[in-house]
């Protein structure tokens, strides 16, 4: 392959026409390319290329979510293998709860990540996952109805003792315990989450364990896990189920709400894997089948991944409506880093690429069927 300039400039332009975007064109899906090196670093590095250029400030996009959906819409990426991971299998996951404080170790060494940036960006509850939005108008309304819907799903009551594997702020045991008078325990593996979760919780029947899930051998009426499965890693998706169905009564309900691929078992996304997520990567559907086989009948399968466009739309537009107090403890480098994994992750949901997954579980099948809430 030539490095030529010129030649590298006209593949690219081929390629992105396929997707309806022009370099250099007034849309605001097209792109602007300020450095001409731009070309070379993304055909060598692909996604890491691309991100990085963008970090960088050698391109621009007026509306970065946008264009993603039509690059990854048109599938350009199959004729640009060195793309193939970003867009197929990006991660486009958030805190990392299983390994709590290692999540952030990239990011911790650039910026100091604080409950600054979450909490201008989450809303009224410091919740990182995908909102529900059937009847939301807005990211508190849509995130109130998530946890609202999951507690439907597992038909909690009052009295019950529920557990929440990798628990983050603890906003849904907060949640379920005031709403649907339960008591709970949750665990996460992250010091300064279980310190925020105990605060929250606080007053409550809420015990906040600084534990790893597989160390749990203990009964509970009913199971939740929300965002944390992207980070157990295919290898451990067995070990997950066999936990959940050894901690669950034989009548009890389990509800996993992962980000999920509808492609073949994925490589992690390098720039992804750099910047945001170390050692997160999204299961396909043949894996979570396989690993539930024969300890949890599937009572539901309920895909809402249209909702995560709109879910990181709104963190975007918090993050950039926050930006002139948040631009005291980070950089401008640090703003297009955030703004280039927001847009990206809101391009791979809107040409619903990536999926987002609650499914419901029972130990034995629910007698007579169950027919789960919507």
């Amino acid at each position: 392959m030539s490095h030529d300039p010129s030649s590298l400039k006209a593949r690219a332009q081929d390629l992105l026409e396929h997707a309806g975007v022009t370099i250099g064109g007034s849309r605001p899906t097209d792109i602007a390319i300020h450095d001409e090196r731009t070309y070379a670093r993304v055909f060598a590095h692909g996604s890491l290329g691309l991100g990085e250029s963008y970090m960088d400030g050698w391109w621009d996009v007026a509306d970065m979510s946008g264009f993603f959906t039509r690059v990854l819409s048109s599938h350009i990426d199959d004729s640009l293998r060195t793309l193939d991971t970003l867009i197929a299998h990006l991660k486009a996951r958030f805190l990392n709860l299983q390994r709590g404080e290692h999540a952030w170790e990239v990011g911790r060494q650039h910026y100091d990540l604080g409950n600054d940036l979450f909490e201008a960006m989450l809303g009224k509850r410091l919740v990182y996952s995908c909102g529900y939005w059937a009847q939301a108008g807005n990211l508190d309304d849509a995130q109130e109805a998530k946890l609202d819907l999951i507690c439907r799903k597992l038909q909690l009551k009052p009295g019950q003792r529920i557990l929440d594997i990798g628990c983050g702020w603890g906003e849904a045991l907060k949640f379920a315990a005031e709403r649907y008078g339960v008591s709970g325990v949750g665990v996460t593996i992250s010091k300064e989450q279980a310190e925020y979760a105990r605060a929250l919780c606080e007053g409550l029947p809420v015990e906040i364990r600084l534990q790893d899930y597989r160390e749990l051998d203990e009964r509970f009426d009913a199971i939740l896990s929300v965002g944390m499965f992207e980070h157990v890693g295919g290898k451990n998706y067995r070990t997950w189920f066999e936990v959940a169905r050894r901690c669950l009564h034989a009548d009890g309900l389990a509800l996993l709400h992962s980000i999920g691929s509808n492609g073949a078992p994925g490589r992690p996304d390098p720039w992804i894997e750099k910047y945001i997520f170390p050692n997160s990567v999204i299961p396909a559907m043949s894996q979570v089948a396989s690993a539930l086989e024969g300890l949890f009948v599937v009572e539901d399968w309920h895909n809402f991944g249209a909702d995560y466009d709109r879910t990181l739309m709104a963190w975007m537009a918090n993050f950039e409506a926050a930006w002139p107090r948040l631009s005291n403890s980070y950089d401008e480098r640090f703003r297009r880093m955030w703004r280039f994994y927001l847009g990206c992750s809101a391009g791979v949901f809107r040409s619903r690429r990536d999926q987002l997954w609650q499914l419901t579980l029972s130990p034995q099948g629910v007698p007579g069927g169950y027919r789960v809430p919507r």
